[in-house]
């Protein structure tokens, strides 16, 4: 029996070899993740070109997955130093890449990325239009936005993002209500001020049917974007971001009648004490849909450490039903992130994701913070290292000290709790001035 997506064979039955991965991975039973790969609340992003892919669940039931941002810019344009970000992302085996290239001819790297990538590619094809067909933005024709997507399905991208729901009568809703950051969205912006230039309605929803049959061509999952998304906590939960997430539930309706995957894309900038409701709005309207979140960000007054930022809101959009968080660097808002502020926002989502994850009860979850725990009871450090998110801090935060007992800490030295106690239940004295161990 023949399929063509993952979605169209879950279906009909089929157990594919990607569902296979996914399952082994999460340890989920391969019937049920089958059921909800039909259902539409878990998706497996990949491209049937993309050779070189190691299959994720992203969805109810399955590990937080975290993506990194990264490409090419006029201002930045070092494909070299791109594909170096590309490696130690994926060294720090994080589960997707987004392209987010946006100048010039940018078909060298989104290949060489896809070539070299376990992890799974994302791409928004509208930044590509430009340098793809070196126009200006009004002078882009519907046809051309779509054979921008279908280049990218050919190129092996595993899913896009698309601002469909940014449609003529969002537009008309933002409009009538005033934010204080407007369209902080850039692939949004495009397509509100591509609509304003030509009167025209966006192209991604008038031949949203078209655009399906591409996403169906490749089985590429359509992420479909928030060009409502907050870009203040000012505009949170306003009704230009909850207009767009009524019309996204409706395309998402339309994508799984053609089997084609659906990921929502969620804010932005929130306060802490709307996540929650936002992620409730955001299953409720889409129909759970795995939901895709930027940050969110908890306040605006952080710049250079919007990576701390982001990390608390995604752990609580995660333990409250985000399923794939977007890293957030220390860079954002100020420049384009260096290797070194990739990692340290990969480690700070990976942290939210994995808080989430306990809080969501994932399988396996709890156990690792269990292993940790009892490796500190231990005071075994090397066991401790091993077991790190980011083992190479630690061990190098540990190498700087200079340590009165090899055993703790320069902390507490010989007054550490655990070595104490530790030495009491075995019936041993505690020595704290002795020089003896």
């Amino acid at each position: 029996m023949t399929y063509s997506t993952q979605m169209d064979a879950a279906k009909k039955g089929i157990v594919t070899e990607a569902m296979k991965i996914v399952a082994n991975k999460e340890n989920m039973d391969i019937n049920t993740l089958r059921e909800k790969i039909a259902k539409g609340t878990i998706v497996i992003p990949a491209n049937k070109n993309h050779t070189s892919i190691s299959a994720e669940g992203i969805g109810e039931g399955c590990k937080t997955k975290i993506n990194v941002n990264l490409g090419i810019s006029k201002d930045c344009y070092n494909i070299e130093k791109e594909l170096e970000k590309v490696q130690t992302a994926i060294d720090m085996h994080v589960e997707s890449i987004m392209d987010l290239s946006n100048y010039g001819k940018t078909e060298e790297f989104r290949k060489r990325v896809v070539d070299m990538s376990p992890a799974m590619i994302g791409t928004v094809p509208v930044y590509d239009a430009f340098g793809f067909y070196e126009k200006e933005l009004k002078d882009i024709t519907a046809k051309e936005f779509l054979d921008v997507v279908d280049k990218h399905g050919q190129d092996g991208v595993d899913f896009v993002t698309i601002h469909a729901g940014m449609n003529r009568e969002s537009a008309e809703t933002f409009k009538r209500n005033p934010r204080l950051t407007n369209i902080v969205s850039r692939g949004g912006s495009l397509m509100f001020a591509w609509m304003e230039l030509t009167g025209n309605e966006n192209p991604f929803y008038e031949y949203y049917d078209e655009l399906l049959d591409i996403c169906a061509k490749y089985d590429i999952t359509i992420s479909l974007g928030d060009a409502c998304r907050p870009g203040s906590i000012a505009d949170s939960t306003d009704a230009s971001q909850i207009k767009e997430l009524i019309t996204l539930g409706e395309l998402t309706k339309r994508a799984w009648a053609k089997n084609v995957q659906v990921m929502i894309e969620g804010p932005g900038h929130m306060a802490l004490d709307e996540i929650k409701a936002n992620m409730l709005l955001e299953k409720k309207l889409c129909h759970n849909a795995p939901f895709y979140v930027l940050g969110p960000l908890v306040t605006d007054v952080a710049p250079g450490y919007d990576h701390i930022t982001g990390a608390i809101g995604g752990a609580i959009a995660a333990s409250s039903g985000a399923d794939f968080l977007c890293y957030v660097t220390p860079a954002e808002h100020l420049r384009l992130p260096t290797l070194d502020d990739m990692k340290e926002g990969i480690i700070a989502s990976k942290i939210a994701a994995h808080a989430g994850d306990i809080a969501k009860k994932i399988p396996g979850a709890r156990a690792w913070d269990n292993a940790m725990s009892h490796a500190r009871q231990q005071l075994d450090w090397d066991k401790m290292f091993d077991l790190a998110i980011d083992s190479e801090k630690a061990r190098r935060y540990r190498k700087d000290a200079k340590l009165e007992d090899e055993k703790t800490c320069s902390m507490c030295g010989k007054m550490c709790a655990i070595r104490n106690v530790n030495k009491v239940l075995d019936g041993e004295d505690i020595n704290i001035l002795r020089n003896d161990a």
